[in-house]
């Protein structure tokens, strides 16, 4: 484990959570959580963009990269695959990364929400975020096993396109990233105020996927 003190009012900044969570994986111990070729891998070592997370509490906080409707699909689709990433703040987090970001992976994040928003609308003929809870559970339960299905020669009239298992695995990894490189987040994965533990409970899975 890595023994260290806590900032200033007992909490850490999320540059500072970020470092402790790369320190763990550079060791070989930890998992890692989001698979190295995601770009949000490569941002989240990105110092500046790190420093401006503090301020991601503001009341007046408004988006960098995504525009309202934007913003409010990103937050009920991470919320419904990480649940707790609306407390932790994931959808102004990866607003922010994504202002550092590239135009080309910026087109590629929103190209994603858009997929999810279209499959809602052709199935149940309404926007993500006000699908009932068992609709957004079945989307995301087949966008995430559609590759699995093919493979197996499986096919039906509502089977999802493996376009859109693309797309989940995207938004998958920035939400999961953004997630777990918060305080909330490094909490479930077992890290206390005073240390970060050498592994991480529940985290064995291929990929980095919890």
């Amino acid at each position: 484990m890595i023994d260290e003190t806590a900032a200033v009012g007992g909490q850490l900044t999320r540059r500072e959570m970020v470092r402790r969570l790369f320190a763990a994986a550079s060791v070989g111990t930890a998992c890692p959580l989001v698979a190295a070729s995601h770009p949000i891998h490569e941002l989240l070592g990105n110092v500046a963009v790190l420093g401006e997370a503090e301020k991601l509490g503001a009341a007046d906080w408004k988006p960098l990269s995504l525009n309202a409707q934007q913003n409010e699909s990103l937050i009920s689709i991470a919320e419904s695959i990480v649940p707790g990433s609306t407390k932790a703040q994931v959808n102004r987090f990866i607003d922010l990364l994504l202002s550092a970001d590239t135009p080309e992976r910026q087109k590629s994040f929103v190209d994603s929400l858009a997929a999810f928003e279209a499959e809602s609308k052709k199935r149940f003929a309404k926007y993500f975020p006000t699908l009932e809870e068992s609709q957004k559970i079945q989307l995301l339960t087949d966008a995430s096993a559609t590759l699995a299905k093919e493979k197996s020669g499986g096919a039906d009239a509502g089977e999802t396109p493996a376009a859109l298992h693309q797309h989940f695995e995207n938004l998958k990894g920035w939400v999961s990233g953004a997630y777990y490189s918060s305080e909330v987040g490094m909490k479930e994965l077992g890290w206390t105020s005073d240390r970060v533990f050498a592994s991480f409970a529940g985290c064995e899975h291929p990929e980095g996927h919890h």
